[in-house]
């Protein structure tokens, strides 16, 4: 039965942003929703200048009507769902800020750092406020062992660390065609499987629901993109796997199942702190996906090695827990 609702909770999703995509890619267009290129990156991307952004909406509006009608038609609206939906949506809005800013008063760098930490902040305070009327306990596992360790208050900034840094690791993936969607699924949905190992039927569903509307996204996503996720689907998809990973105890998984996005936050990382400490550069550009573009790889084989990448990290970590 829960194979089934998982089935039809994908494809729902998927379709959902099948058919809203072409009824916003327009709207966005007409609207001047276009992308902003910077200047010091990859001049082959130049030329996406004016591609409509802010296709994250269609991935969050996805992920709510679905979550919404399964949990409504074969579930209770439980506790762990709304605590997806405010990470999920309260991430996206501030994506939603950043990318308006971006389009509409044409500053490429958005709302300040500052102030999308600020908003960042207030959704972890609040989405570890309701971890603690739900009871979640502080230890953590140590993936294939039988070891945790009580962190007590220290669970706290992790669950901050989390949120935060994962929203933002996502973030800088989104850089080439159907990179961080395609990415994006196979991550979320190992998480989907791993939750459904632990029966938690709710985790599992709001998984597959991403899953499915990333898939979907991505029929539009894929190179030549005809639209962009924008901060909006980036951050909230950030926001949602983190989250995911601490409602399914998987705290740690997380840096081996999200590793494409620890390796792109790593290599931009060590860009600074390379560049600040010897003036010299280690990568010709980054995040590394850049990287690989300016050494002379085609932009679909950039996006197919991270997928691989991505597979490969996700089934390793499927792998220790579920079989360890």
């Amino acid at each position: 039965m829960l194979e089934r609702v998982l089935l039809i909770t994908l494809l729902v999703s998927f379709g959902v942003a099948v058919i809203l995509s072409p009824l916003f890619i327009p709207f966005l267009r007409r609207l001047k929703f276009g992308q902003s290129i910077r200047e010091e990156g990859p001049e082959s991307h130049q030329k996406k200048s004016g591609t409509p952004t802010m296709g994250g909406i269609v991935i969050v509006l996805s992920i709510i009507a679905t979550t919404i009608f399964v949990s409504l038609q074969y579930l209770s609206f439980s506790m762990e769902i709304l605590l997806l939906l405010l990470v999920t949506v309260g991430f996206g809005l501030v994506g939603f800020l950043d990318d308006y800013i971006k389009v509409v008063k044409k500053r490429n760098l958005g709302l300040t750092s500052k102030q999308k930490l600020a908003g960042q902040l207030i959704i972890a305070g609040l989405f570890y406020w309701g971890l603690l009327h739900l009871g979640i306990s502080t230890e953590i596992m140590i993936p294939a062992t039988t070891i945790s360790i009580d962190l007590g208050w220290l669970y706290l900034p992790l669950v901050i660390v989390m949120l935060v840094g994962a929203s933002n690791a996502v973030n800088l993936t989104d850089g080439l065609d159907g990179l961080l969607a395609g990415t994006g699924a196979i991550a979320f949905g190992a998480f989907a499987i791993l939750a459904w190992y632990a029966d938690l039927i709710d985790v599992a569903i709001f998984s597959a629901a991403i899953v499915g509307a990333v898939l979907g996204f991505l029929v539009f996503n894929a190179h030549p993109a005809k639209v962009f996720m924008g901060d909006t689907g980036s951050l909230a998809l950030g926001g949602a796997i983190a989250a995911i990973a601490i409602l399914t105890k998987q705290e740690l998984l997380l840096v081996l199942i999200g590793g494409v996005f620890v390796i792109e936050t790593l290599s931009v990382i060590i860009q600074v702190i390379s560049f600040k400490t010897r003036g010299k550069r280690v990568f010709k550009m980054s995040p590394l996906h850049h990287h690989y573009e300016l050494s002379g790889w085609s932009e679909w084989r950039v996006v197919v090695t991270f997928w691989m990448v991505g597979m490969i990290l996700a089934v390793l970590g499927i792998y220790l827990e579920v079989w360890m």
